[in-house]
């Protein structure tokens, strides 16, 4: 994709939210690396009930241990991979006393040193709490870049590579969010609106398959 076109794909997207978050609710650095782990395979939506009740009477790494595996797990049990996702809140939550004075650390490698946190989840936490310029690369966006052509990339870290070289430094903070809340409501999966779509002259797939008809 040319330099000009990504230029007015994000301005667009700028133009119509210029402070853009993401759509868990949180409270706190920790609260948040709680609410990702979660939504590991599991919709904003279903880890914003859980965690409405579960922040309620948890904010702490301490707080967490203190409430333990299985009452955990019975606040957690109606999203996906719950058990899973139960022993490594716990787990995590050990680390960051023992080794980080319960403070989430915010560097990549630090992050991703806990269990049930990757490079996505990593790159969230930098992002959403810390500011840093990281792109976090889920379903909706290797799917949105591979779609309008702002990547080639046939796994989500040749994505997130392709996002880090191709997009405007003025634009790297956001992007992440726009390009997410854009896959979510607009360039959905099966049926994207393009009828709707406010860059779709800039978008490979309209440009070879919809406008081509």
């Amino acid at each position: 994709m040319k330099k000009k076109d990504i230029e007015k794909i994000f301005y667009y997207l700028n133009s119509q939210n210029n402070s853009p978050k993401t759509e868990l609710s949180y409270s706190s650095p920790y609260t948040l690396l709680i609410a990702v782990i979660l939504s590991a395979q599991s919709t904003d939506k279903s880890v914003n009930k859980v965690t409405s009740k579960l922040f309620k009477v948890v904010s702490s790494p301490g707080e967490m241990i203190d409430l333990g595996e299985n009452k955990l797990k019975n606040l957690i049990k109606t999203i996906g991979l719950f058990n899973t996702k139960a022993k490594n809140i716990i787990l995590t939550s050990q680390i960051l006393v023992e080794n980080f004075n319960s403070e989430v650390p915010k560097t990549r490698d630090k992050l991703e040193s806990l269990p049930g946190v990757g490079r996505k989840t990593a790159n969230v936490v930098l992002n959403e709490a810390f500011g840093f310029p990281t792109i976090a690369v889920d379903t909706h966006i290797f799917r949105l870049s591979n779609r309008i052509g702002l990547s080639k990339g046939k796994n989500p870290l040749e994505v997130e590579l392709d996002l880090e070289k191709n997009i405007p430094e003025k634009w790297k903070k956001h992007a992440h969010h726009w390009l997410i809340l854009h896959g979510r409501y607009v360039c959905k999966s099966r049926k994207p609106l393009c009828w709707n779509c406010k860059i779709k002259n800039e978008c490979k797939y309209y440009k070879s398959t919809i406008k081509s008809y």
